[in-house]
């Protein structure tokens, strides 16, 4: 199974998880398997502190893997090693029709920019060529394809179109 990624690059406060959750059942409502790897730029825990998995994650396994019949969760503690790169990332994902990655944003794949006046930061374009269309929340001068953040379906069809085989 060959599947299409996507990302989006926008800074902190912009609204990317935001939107991204707004696109979900609309892909989903047309019978697309999604998946999304997020970066995350400081320290986080998937786990409970007490819990048997962190507990075991602390006496230093390398990875614990959590499984019940309505999910399961591997985590691996990189104990100095360096941060796996998006393609390793991507390399864990199981088949799917549609990858979005949120975060990452100098990696050379088709973005969207999620961009807000108020967080007061400038665009990340043009100085990343990868992204193809803008999403805000108010008038912005490009020539890219601009998105009200509300425009859900035009996004969705937007990425669709412009998503790149992996």
């Amino acid at each position: 199974m060959f599947m299409k990624i996507f990302g989006f690059a926008g800074w902190s406060g912009s609204g990317k998880t935001t939107l991204i959750e707004k696109l979900i059942p609309d892909f989903t409502a047309r019978g697309l398997k999604v998946s999304l790897i997020k970066r995350a730029h400081h320290a986080f825990d998937v786990d409970v502190p007490g819990k048997d998995s962190w507990r075991h994650r602390q006496a230093g396994c390398q990875e614990v893997l959590v499984s019940s019949e309505n999910r399961w969760a591997l985590m691996h503690e990189l104990r100095g090693e360096p941060e796996p790169s998006l393609e390793e990332c991507m390399d864990h994902i199981s088949p799917c029709d549609l990858l979005l990655v949120e975060g990452n944003k100098h990696y050379p794949l088709p973005k969207l920019e999620v961009w807000r006046e108020s967080v007061g930061k400038t665009l990340l374009h043009p100085q990343d060529a990868h992204i193809l269309a803008i999403a805000s929340d108010v008038p912005v001068n490009t020539a890219l394809p601009r998105f009200g953040l509300d425009e859900v379906r035009n996004i969705a069809e937007f990425i669709l179109g412009n998503a790149r085989e992996r």
